[in-house]
């Protein structure tokens, strides 16, 4: 009976640490899905047509994916 328990309040315990919340940002389409330990952000942001022509990009937007766990960004693909 004992480790029942310990079992169910394990993984009550991971599904609140681990299930994503999604935010939607006004910044052009980006997508957040937050948890208590980690946040992965799909990126797709405007940039001004100045941007644009100094870093010679084709897209008035830039995309990417950003990973962190703990607070620490893991991954960045987003220039």
């Amino acid at each position: 009976m004992k480790k029942k328990v310990i079992i169910i309040s394990v993984a009550i315990i991971l599904l609140v640490l681990l299930f994503p919340i999604r935010n939607q940002l006004k910044d052009g389409g980006t997508v957040e899905y937050k948890a208590l330990v980690y946040k992965v952000s799909k990126v797709k942001k405007l940039i001004s047509k100045e941007e644009m022509e100094r870093e010679g990009k084709i897209k008035e937007y830039d995309h990417g994916i950003i990973i962190e766990i703990l607070g620490f960004e893991i991954y960045n693909n987003v220039k």
